[in-house]
């Protein structure tokens, strides 16, 4: 069964305020809707991840590009967003799940929920069982009790076997609050899955308050993401070539350090160590040790790697740019990517390798040595 997950962020979400619609407003560092966009990205049985999008807010900056996602434009109702997005599903979809950007604290555990009720149901979807006494009221006055029996506090995300979805809404009013009255509409039955007290949907500004608090609560199910930075810099001597990301570069000089001088394959590795606060090459290859005298720099690159990995580290991306006017750099690039891909073990488009000169400004401008910045993501689920 292959899924997508569409995140409808078409709406404006006026009574929560703000200058800019809730979905993109910030809690907890990104926002709203990046934390939903995350959470089904990261989880192994989304194949497809779909953001419907208001017309108006395509080409702003508002919505985060990363993770990527396939973009529509949403329609003037909900079932109008939500049709927009499930054309857009790819030929090998089964299923759909469809969640409001207003819902953040999305969990993993619902969403295994609702999909192992799809493996039996044509839809399913998570709800809570109304437990507070209900009241009919006019004026401030109560008028009288609501049975509470049977009732439910209905969440996303709403999950449909695909084909019978589409056809439900091709046949609905458009005037549907969600996908489970739609498909009801069409005679379909949905099974009711255990929600989760902390997947609030943001509506009105006491919302930010509470949800923030419980993103505090949950942070330990999120992501830890590290970012690092390296910088190094070595000076030319006598030789006749350098080494630059793992590739030797014939050149007129050579640079000097205590082990091979690879300026860039350093700036990575004291990003890594950044990352996890780990400090530097330095502290983990003392320079006074003899035993790294001309050492290959891929050692301490593969110890920093290594290091992150025993703490439960990834490494998602890293960026490289060296500061020199000579050697030149771009005929090498494939093979520095290629070198670094295989001593950090992340594909090879996950590294950038690229150069810049100093202007003929600096000691880089004068070619007295390279100069390197790096730097790294590091990533545990």
């Amino acid at each position: 069964m292959t899924t997508a997950a569409i995140i409808v962020a078409a709406g404006r979400g006026t009574r929560a305020g703000g200058d800019i619609p809730k979905q993109w407003q910030i809690i907890g560092g990104r926002p709203v809707a990046a934390h939903a966009m995350a959470r089904f990205a990261n989880h192994p049985a989304i194949t497809q991840l779909i953001l419907v999008l208001h017309p108006d807010d395509i080409d702003t900056p508002l919505w985060p590009r990363e993770p990527a996602a396939t973009i529509v434009a949403g329609g003037a109702t909900r079932a109008a967003s939500v049709q927009a997005g499930l054309a857009a599903a790819g030929p090998d979809i089964d299923t759909v799940l469809i969640h409001d950007a207003a819902r953040p604290l999305i969990s993993d555990a619902v969403i295994d929920r609702v999909l192992a009720a799809l493996a039996t149901s044509v839809g399913a979807a998570p709800a809570l069982v109304v437990t507070d006494t209900l009241w009919h009221g006019a004026e401030a006055t109560v008028t009288g009790v609501q049975d509470r029996t049977g009732l439910f506090r209905a969440q996303t995300p709403q999950g449909f076997h695909l084909g019978p979805l589409r056809e439900a809404h091709a046949a609905s009013t458009g005037q549907e609050t969600d996908d489970v009255a739609v498909a009801r509409a069409a005679g379909l039955d949905v099974s009711i899955v255990a929600g989760d007290e902390a997947n609030i949907k943001i509506t009105t500004p006491e919302d930010f308050v509470r949800a923030a608090e419980l993103m505090r609560h949950t942070m330990t199910s999120l992501p830890d993401i590290r970012c690092g930075n390296g910088y190094d810099v070595h000076r030319f001597g006598p030789g006749d070539h350098v080494w630059l990301c793992g590739v030797q570069i014939p050149h007129t000089r050579s640079l000097q350090g205590h082990s091979d001088a690879d300026v860039g394959m350093h700036a990575v590795t004291d990003a890594i160590y950044g990352a996890l606060g780990k400090g530097d090459i330095g502290q983990h290859f003392p320079p006074s040790d003899p035993q790294w005298k001309g050492a290959a720099s891929h050692i301490f690159l593969e110890h920093a790697v290594a290091l992150a990995a025993s703490q439960g580290f990834s490494i998602g991306n890293a960026d490289c740019t060296l500061v020199c006017e000579y050697p030149k750099i771009g005929p090498h690039h494939d093979a520095m990517k290629a070198v670094m891909s295989a001593y950090m073990g992340i594909e090879s488009d996950r590294i950038s390798v690229k150069a810049t000169t100093s202007e003929k400004l600096g000691f880089t401008g004068r070619e007295e040595g390279i100069a390197a910045i790096a730097t790294v993501t590091l990533i545990k689920p």
